[in-house]
């Protein structure tokens, strides 16, 4: 079961990651629910998680799909040992997902992190290492992403050893992406990087506020 909790942590993070911060479409709005979006390449595998939450969402009707999600993602990172992330109510329903492409691609480098991230999603650089270090949790499946492994030695504790990993280099059985090893080459992340794998505290810190904000994207509109 916790592998599963992987899994809804990822759907938490993929339904919130499609907020564009121009349009102001997309964003953490329950739309996960529909088969267009799932069907998002990014989305492979996504399925398992909505299947396991639905009995427990329709014990609690009076939440919305949009809160139950983000709900659930804060349960997720606290339950495999995570920081306390805050949680608000009140995130409406949406009937129209966002367009696919909105996610950001695992074999790309910090430019494009940047662009996903700050000039799509309105976030900082601060918020793309803390959220990157939400690769503790899980691992990749070649017939889902076309990359396979774990991050860490222990995927299913959320700690802070996805960074000492990247900083300590490749292993024979836990994955690096080339998004992940942007961290180290950019001079503005890996800072961070170093400042987290030397410090859990600091990461928990900073990833309870870049989790909110990511939940939160576009909530002011609703």
């Amino acid at each position: 079961m916790m592998s599963e909790i992987c899994l809804v942590c990822d759907c938490r993070w993929h339904s919130a990651g499609t907020f564009d911060v121009c349009s102001r479409t997309g964003g953490p709005f329950g739309t996960m629910r529909f088969p267009a979006e799932l069907a998002h390449g990014a989305n492979n595998g996504l399925d398992i998680a909505l299947r396991l939450l639905q009995p427990i969402r329709e014990q609690f009707p009076i939440l919305s799909y949009a809160d139950f999600y983000q709900l659930a993602g804060v349960v997720a990172v606290e339950v495999t040992g995570g920081p306390e992330v805050l949680f608000h109510p009140g995130r409406p329903d949406k009937a129209e997902p966002p367009v696919e492409g909105r996610l950001p691609d695992a074999t790309k480098g910090s430019d494009h992190l940047r662009d996903v991230f700050i000039k799509q999603m309105g976030l900082s650089d601060q918020d793309i290492v803390a959220l990157s270090g939400g690769h503790t949790l899980g691992r990749c499946h070649k017939e889902r992403s076309g990359f396979e492994g774990p991050w860490t030695t222990n995927p299913l504790i959320f700690d802070n050893s996805y960074f000492k990993e990247l900083l300590s280099g490749d292993k024979e059985g836990l994955l690096q992406l080339p998004s992940d090893k942007a961290l180290l080459s950019d001079p503005a992340f890996r800072p961070l990087v170093e400042k987290y794998a030397a410090d859990e505290d600091a990461f928990f810190a900073d990833y309870a506020v870049a989790h909110l904000k990511l939940s939160e994207l576009g909530f002011a509109d609703a």
